[in-house]
């Protein structure tokens, strides 16, 4: 995915919007392309929005995308569907699938299926209009997201009420959220509370980063619970307080025990060099629309974890952290 960045000269003076300056910049991008491309725009580290005014020593980064298609369209993919009733579909999303079309992934995602499993029509896509307008037509239903290579459990809603009462618990975090994941490396503690800012790698654009005593980026807070431990390996179950991108992979690196299988935020393994990304959601409590009682829904361990589980089983005794 293409990036751009720029910081504003220590003796400008001006105050316009950001969209205005880059465009007028010989490197820059017009409006047009700005407001129908765009995917993420930072300011100093902290997300923004074109219309923002700018300042001197201001760093400017931007993701885009080109190549939107003029609709995206249902496809028979099947799901492993855990609940479903008229105003929403609870899917066990397997691993390797995007949950919404994006650059590089405009079919094959989980909306593509659910469209098809839905039976609705393809869905016109906005070339121009406003980001979270554009946004809003490629992701119908979703009301939160899995990596693509972490599996388990994504509730999604059928309508827009649904949506809505849906969205809410994600934003005012009245839900819980558990993963669990096999990582290298043994936790300092067997219960831990990690709170820190996550910001984006400034070596690194495709990764995120764990630091503390800053305000830039944004607040994530993870609870996490060693479950046990096989030699230098951990199984670890996590309840995150927050949602932030790539959030836990991040946070199990700043704890010292990335994920087993993350290329990303891991190297490879020796032991387990065709391991892929060891995250599951395993648990959803949620409250579903008309429901004033909490649906606890769960999603089985993966074919993945088990055989890596065997193997741990075997070489190592089995130690559970004090």
């Amino acid at each position: 995915m293409p990036f751009f960045s720029a910081k504003v000269p220590s003796d400008f003076s001006d105050t316009v919007r950001l969209d205005k300056y880059i465009a007028s910049l010989p490197n820059g991008m017009n409006r047009s392309k700005l407001k129908s491309g765009v995917t993420e725009i930072l300011v100093n580290g902290k997300k923004s929005k074109i219309s923002q005014k700018i300042k001197a020593n201001d760093q400017i980064d931007i993701q885009w995308e080109d190549n939107i298609p003029d609709d995206i369209t249902p496809e028979d993919i099947p799901l492993d569907i855990i609940y479903e009733d008229e105003n929403v579909t609870v899917v066990n999303k397997k691993q390797g699938m995007v949950t919404h079309p994006a650059c590089g992934n405009w079919n094959g995602t989980l909306v593509n299926a659910l469209l098809f499993h839905w039976g609705r029509q393809s869905v016109p896509q906005l070339k121009e209009g406003s980001a979270s307008e554009i946004l809003e037509r490629r992701r119908p239903g979703i009301v939160h997201r899995l990596d693509k290579d972490t599996s388990g459990i994504i509730i999604t809603a059928k309508n827009r009420d649904s949506e809505e009462f849906l969205q809410k618990q994600f934003k005012d975090k009245i839900l819980q959220k558990e993963y669990i994941c096999i990582c290298t490396g043994r936790p300092p503690a067997k219960d831990g509370d990690i709170m820190t800012q996550i910001i984006r790698d400034p070596k690194n654009r495709h990764r995120f980063k764990a630091v503390e005593n800053t305000e830039e980026g944004k607040f994530a807070r993870s609870l996490y619970h060693c479950i046990a431990c096989y030699g230098n390996y951990s199984l670890i179950r996590v309840r995150i307080k927050t949602g932030r991108t790539h959030q836990i992979r991040v946070h199990m690196k700043y704890l010292g025990c990335p994920i087993l299988g993350d290329s990303v935020y891991n190297r490879p393994d020796k032991l387990f060099p065709q391991a892929t990304l060891m995250l599951h959601s395993c648990r959803l409590k949620i409250r579903l629309p008309g429901s004033k009682k909490f649906s606890d829904f769960k999603a089985k361990t993966p074919e993945r974890f088990l055989e890596v589980e065997k193997t741990l089983h075997k070489r190592f005794p089995k130690e559970i952290l004090k």
